[in-house]
């Protein structure tokens, strides 16, 4: 069997457990060896597609929308920044950290899959806003970390504003909410079944060995 595997993971760029998620799904296809084999497409997803420009403080939106007060705002913080380190990612919270709209951010990494460097970009946002303290709602910022994976610039910045791009990102959204897919992150393995959730790496590899007859 030598057909690829087929990944599409449904995520945001400032979801904390998308990018643990990825971890443990990339050290399962490294554990398999299977690098070669799996073509990962990321497919947008907004947390706050209403968030305004300005963006909201972390604690006050994780207050305004999930009841959480202090103490269980620290205790998850340090319970992610733990997960994250066993799999060589940093999560840096601090105060004042801001939750922002990432609109801008899904129809850059849209442009970047076709130039095929889209997992690079979504790697680099994830730790530029998770480790780095930078506003990926920001384009200055947005455009910065595209030009250093050699993206043009000047391409970059007309594919913010082709208003065509940003609706079919929209309508992708949109396509898989229709499909059921209300969390993040989600993994559709080869279009025909999903797993929601940042699961442990033992389950995705088990998927994995089956999906490339181990």
């Amino acid at each position: 069997m030598s057909d690829k595997i087929k990944l599409d993971i449904i995520s945001d760029v400032v979801c904390p457990w998308c990018i643990v998620g990825y971890k443990h799904l990339e050290a399962a296809i490294n554990e398999l060896g299977l690098q070669d084999r799996v073509e990962i497409e990321w497919q947008p997803f907004e947390l706050n597609s209403d968030m305004p420009p300005e963006g909201e403080e972390l604690r006050a939106h994780v207050l305004r929308k999930y009841g959480a007060q202090r103490e269980d705002s620290d205790k998850a913080r340090a319970h992610i920044s733990a997960l994250g380190a066993e799999y060589g990612f940093e999560f840096d919270y601090f105060d004042g950290m801001k939750i922002v709209n990432t609109r801008d951010a899904h129809v850059l990494l849209d442009y970047a899959h076709e130039q095929g460097l889209q997992n690079q970009l979504k790697q680099r946002l994830f730790a530029a806003f998770f480790t780095e303290h930078k506003d990926v709602s920001d384009r200055a910022v947005l455009l910065a970390e595209a030009q250093n994976l050699g993206l043009d610039t000047a391409a970059a910045t007309l594919a913010l504003d082709d208003s065509e791009r940003r609706s079919r990102v929209v309508s992708q959204e949109q396509q898989w909410q229709r499909q059921g897919v209300s969390g993040v992150p989600t993994v559709i393995f080869n279009r025909r079944s999903a797993m929601t959730g940042a699961q442990p790496q033992a389950t995705y590899k088990e998927v994995l060995q089956e999906l490339a007859g181990l």
